[in-house]
């Protein structure tokens, strides 16, 4: 889907910029039998995302539904949202990020994609989320608050399978801005893992990064420090002009829970450095971004690869409705027969 000519021209582009960060040989545990849900249940709490100057509270407790199930307990008698693409609402105007919802037109909650992209990583197939309302809180420390939640509560095996799926045949969508996700199926599908390979292009100190990885538990907390990265140009937008719109007007960002990156310089002191080079806005990306995506397959594991070049929420929800759309998605055992 896209304007091809334009999709191999940045395929071209990708395929040039060089691997800051090369992970593809990393060893990762064997693919899981047995779905797991958590052991224990534990709650955090912190600033909210878009009512900064508020505290917000996230619940995490096992269950015995099968996926991720987001519950507003401020609003009772609505149903718990499961994680699945056909419960994306948008992808945002002004602040881009994943806003799921089911039903009631209330019953939402916003800036997921830092949530949902860990049902990828850390092993946990079924999980309650209980907010106190739609705006989930903003941590200084990216996802790792909610990676040491998750770690503390520890996990148990349920008697049932998991399954894993993969594509028939390489797809992949482009944007407009020279940007394009592809996914292929595994190398190997006799021992199939989860393969990115992700690069980025900014105007600004940020500029051209790109690592390729395995999908893993060591990796994912590794990268959950990751924080959101945004322009000096924004922030001066939203504490300006943006104080007109509701969503900016009281948007929890600081010097301590973004990256904040001008032309030249990074504002504020950017994280995973590799080599002397920072890297924090593609972690960021791949494992916090472009993995919530995927995690928006709901009955099931994605194996397979993943190619991501300048692209954003947007691109992401919009392959993963298109999977869909098309039947793309197979079971790994159906793969490999044929």
């Amino acid at each position: 889907m896209g304007d091809e000519e334009a999709i191999k021209a940045s395929y071209e582009q990708m395929n040039n910029q060089p691997v800051d960060w090369d992970l593809s040989g990393k060893a990762v545990e064997p693919m899981r039998k047995q779905q797991t849900t958590l052991a224990g249940a534990t709650t955090i709490s912190g600033p909210g995302t878009f009512m900064g100057k508020a505290t917000r509270t996230l619940t995490f407790e096992p269950t015995n539904l099968e996926g991720w199930w987001l519950d507003r307990t401020d609003l009772p008698g609505s149903l718990p949202i499961r994680v699945g693409i056909a419960n994306v609402w948008t992808t945002g105007q002004i602040v881009s990020n994943i806003v799921l919802r089911s039903g009631n037109p209330h019953n939402y909650v916003r800036m997921v994609e830092h949530l949902i992209s860990l049902r990828m990583g850390m092993g946990i197939d079924n999980m309650v989320i209980k907010f106190d309302s739609g705006d989930p809180p903003l941590f200084e420390q990216g996802s790792l608050d909610v990676v040491e939640a998750l770690n503390k509560c520890g996990t148990k095996s349920i008697d049932k399978p998991v399954q894993y799926f993969t594509v028939k045949e390489p797809v992949t969508v482009g944007g407009t801005y020279g940007d394009f996700v592809s996914l292929a199926p595994p190398d190997d599908p006799s021992d199939p893992q989860l393969m990115v390979d992700a690069a980025i292009n900014f105007n600004t100190a940020i500029g051209q990064q790109r690592i390729q990885f395995p999908v893993c538990k060591e990796l994912t907390e590794m990268a959950s420090v990751a924080r959101t990265n945004t322009s000096y140009a924004k922030v001066l937008y939203c504490s300006t002009i943006g104080k007109l719109f509701a969503d900016v007007r009281n948007l929890g960002y600081n010097k301590l829970n973004v990256s904040i990156a001008s032309k030249s310089r990074y504002v504020n002191e950017p994280r995973l450095l590799h080599e002397g080079k920072a890297l924090e806005a593609v972690w960021h990306r791949s494992v916090l971004d472009l993995l919530a995506a995927i995690a928006l397959i709901p009955n099931g594991i994605f194996v397979g690869k993943i190619k991501s070049y300048k692209a954003g929420h947007r691109l992401d929800c919009e392959l993963m409705k298109q999977l869909y759309l098309n039947e793309m998605l197979v079971p790994l055992e159906e793969y490999k027969e044929a």
